[in-house]
């Protein structure tokens, strides 16, 4: 750490975890690989089939296991290989950045996002940006005691949030 300022210093690691739909933003993140754009590389990215997969208890949990950030990434609108599952995950991502603040994490830590395989600058942009943001926010506070939150609490909240709905990506196969 810097001074009394809390804020990490360049080349301290931050612990980013990155939720990215398969069909759009993965392909993104690979095409600014491809070309070589520069970006930070302190996000570790987990490949999902689609936005619209992505439980709420993922990013709650690991925002209180100590991540200093979440970010989120699928299809633009309109957009999405599952016709609808980023208008599913936007609802729930919506609601889950009002639940944040109740369970003492600053929703400034999680960001959700639109990008597609062919914009790798976006891509760029967008890592940069909330590696950024979360660099001067400093590391996750450290939950004392726990985090209060056991998983049948965290289950009702990821399921207040989902709203009782499931995505095309979600049904099970009759």
């Amino acid at each position: 750490m810097s001074g009394s300022t809390g804020l990490l210093t360049e080349g301290q690691d931050l612990r980013i975890v990155g939720f990215l739909c398969n069909w759009c933003s993965y392909g993104g993140a690979d095409t600014a690989g491809v070309a070589r754009f520069e970006q930070p590389t302190d996000l570790r990215v987990i490949r999902v089939p689609c936005s619209g997969r992505i439980d709420p208890l993922f990013i709650a949990r690991a925002l209180l296991s100590g991540a200093d950030g979440v970010l989120v990434s699928g299809c633009h609108p309109r957009d999405c290989h599952y016709a609808e599952g980023n208008f599913y995950a936007r609802r729930r991502l919506e609601m889950l950045k009002q639940f944040l603040s109740v369970t003492g994490i600053d929703p400034e830590r999680f960001h959700y996002t639109w990008v597609s395989a062919s914009e790798g600058q976006r891509w760029q942009d967008v890592v940069t940006s909330f590696t950024e943001r979360i660099r001067k926010l400093g590391p996750a506070p450290k939950m004392s005691g726990g985090t209060g939150y056991d998983e049948e609490c965290l289950k009702e909240i990821a399921a207040a949030v989902s709203l009782g709905e499931q995505c095309p990506c979600h049904k099970e196969k009759a």
